[in-house]
């Protein structure tokens, strides 16, 4: 036998092991940021003035099909947000009167806010522990849109459907 020769050894066999799933891809939902929400969804943020009625808002919210409005100064500083849930507890305490009501007597007035560079799943839990559905987005101190709760929800919804395709499209090939 040559000197050089070494009989086989069982490791030179063994193949390395995969693995299907990894920290990574585990936690890949958790990566997804304001910013990746914002660049699909747009960043269209619809506001009002303090000194407006909420006849007023009530009107801009049914014409604009979305459930609640930002509050801005002159300038376009946030400094607050009117919910359709404002509104209806506002009714609720003063039947038949709430409609000539201002927005800057029944608006939230502390507002939370998020940053672009939060993950998704940060501002899903600041929403669902502080129990309100509208988050405004502020960068540098500027606007720069609203994140609703569902659609947080729903980009991690398309988010799955396109972990199940790439699955399926692994396994069929």
């Amino acid at each position: 036998m040559p000197t050089s020769y070494q009989a086989p050894k069982r490791e030179d066999h063994e193949k390395p092991a995969t693995y299907s799933q990894t920290a990574d891809s585990n936690l890949k939902a958790g990566t997804a940021t304001v910013a990746q929400l914002l660049s699909n969804k747009g960043n269209d943020v619809f506001s009002i003035r303090p000194a407006e009625t909420l006849g007023t808002a009530v009107k801009a919210l049914r014409d604009k099909r979305i459930g609640a409005l930002l509050v801005t100064d002159e300038t376009g500083g946030l400094i607050g947000i009117l919910s359709e849930r404002d509104i209806v507890r506002k009714l609720a305490e003063t039947p038949g009167q709430t409609l000539p009501q201002k927005v800057g007597d029944v608006m939230t007035d502390k507002v939370e806010t998020c940053a672009l560079d939060e993950s998704l799943v940060s501002v899903l839990r600041r929403m669902t522990a502080g129990r309100f559905r509208h988050m405004p987005v502020v960068d540098d101190g500027h606007l720069k849109g609203i994140v609703t709760i569902g659609d947080v929800v729903n980009h991690r919804l398309t988010e799955l459907e396109h972990e199940a395709l790439q699955l399926k499209q692994l396994i069929v090939g």
